[in-house]
């Protein structure tokens, strides 16, 4: 098997999900070369490395201050590298002609504009950003289609679901096909929590995640499960099945990472250690498989026991409050992504409890007239409407 050489580009290079792309790109650079990379302010020192190691022809950071740094460095170093600040970066990189896949691992709301922007150019989307499918699904869709853009989802959960439909959709028999589409979850630290003991848990417990390293915004979602409602919501338009047709089941263990239960009763699921690069190497290298040194491997030998529970909903309420977003085609999933970005940053800066998450986030959508079917401006109106009203309401 040839594979011919793949330029990326990569918006958020210095998270969690950047920096394992990075590694498994590292690994097989006859295979992969980095065309852009894209970061935050606060990891600057770590971004200059890269481009050091990786000479990408394009690097976008938020301000001018930032541009200034990373240009001093590249100039040190005699690199030839072009700086592009905020938005116009991001949108650079999107677009740039020479690289065929865009690598969104930014988190956030941000991953909008250059993910749609990268759709539109026919690219290859590895989709890391899931607040981009909640807050825009169906636009990601639509364009999609218009434009024949391939969108391969990089969460382990989304990995695992694609590569387990894969036969149905080259058949395309997904709705004749598929009874449920089955998102594992490990629970999280307050699996086994009262709701009494969750009411005084501290911003160190929530970030105790029990089996995956990540950012922290991430794992507080995991801690909520909000995560998981998030989830729901993007396999909605991913897979283009409706929300009853997607459950979660409570996996204590993260080696089953996600299945599909099909019409006959088969199902049909992906394992695999709890370890990032593993849907990273299979999203960059898609639809082909190759051997990476740099993906461990499960031993089934190994491993004791499988365990599976229903979620608890009482204790985790923004798995329902996600859930019923997912049912509606209008604004309501937007808003509720734009005010959980509010909420559990508040959260992390000690400015609230832990279940004052779901509490808040109840008061938003309560505020909320929902939009159907959303423009692009609609959207982008919307997530700022729920950040404001977040703010406001944690102020109350």
């Amino acid at each position: 098997m040839h594979l011919s050489l793949k330029q990326i580009s990569i918006i958020g290079s210095t998270g969690s999900i950047g920096t394992q792309t990075l590694d498994i790109a590292r690994a097989h650079t006859d295979l992969i070369q980095v065309r852009g990379l894209a970061a935050g302010k606060n990891n600057l020192p770590l971004l200059c490395q890269q481009i050091k190691e990786f000479r990408p022809a394009l690097v976008s950071v938020p301000d001018d201050q930032s541009c200034e740094v990373v240009r001093d460095f590249a100039r040190k170093e005699k690199l030839t590298v072009e700086v592009i600040p905020g938005m116009e970066g991001l949108l650079a990189l999107a677009e740039d002609s020479e690289s065929q896949m865009l690598v969104t691992a930014v988190v956030g709301f941000l991953g909008v504009k250059p993910t749609l922007a990268a759709i539109k150019k026919g690219k290859t989307i590895a989709l890391a950003n899931k607040e981009t499918m909640v807050a825009a699904g169906h636009l990601v869709v639509e364009l999609a289609a218009k434009y024949k853009a391939t969108i391969v989802p990089v969460d382990s959960e989304h990995s695992a679901i694609f590569q387990s439909l894969l036969p149905s959709y080259e058949k395309n028999a997904l709705e004749k096909e598929v009874c449920k589409l089955l998102l594992t979850g490990s629970g999280g630290p307050f699996r086994t929590w009262s709701k009494e003991q969750m009411e005084v848990a501290t911003i160190s417990d929530a970030l105790k995640h029990p089996n995956w390293s990540m950012g922290a915004k991430i794992t507080i979602d995991s801690a909520s499960l909000m995560n998981k409602g998030l989830e729901i919501i993007e396999a909605r338009w991913l897979f283009n099945l409706p929300a009853e047709k997607i459950e979660v089941v409570i996996h204590p263990q993260s080696i089953l990472h996600s299945a599909v239960e099909f019409v006959d009763g088969s199902i049909v699921g992906q394992m695999g250690l709890p370890d990032m690069r593993l849907p990273i190497h299979y999203a960059l290298f898609y639809p082909n498989r190759i051997h990476s040194e740099r993906v461990p491997r499960l031993s089934l030998a190994q491993i004791r026991q499988l365990n599976f529970e229903e979620p608890d909903l009482e204790r985790f309420p923004c798995l329902t409050l996600a859930r019923e977003a997912a049912a509606c085609d209008d604004s309501k999933a937007c808003v509720l992504n734009g005010a959980n970005e509010i909420v559990v940053d508040s959260f992390l800066k000690g400015e609230i409890k832990f279940l004052d998450i779901p509490r808040n986030l109840e008061r938003v959508l309560s505020e909320h007239k929902p939009i159907k079917t959303p423009s692009l401006e609609d959207i982008l109106e919307c997530d700022q409407w729920a950040r404001q009203c977040a703010r406001l309401v944690m102020t109350a």
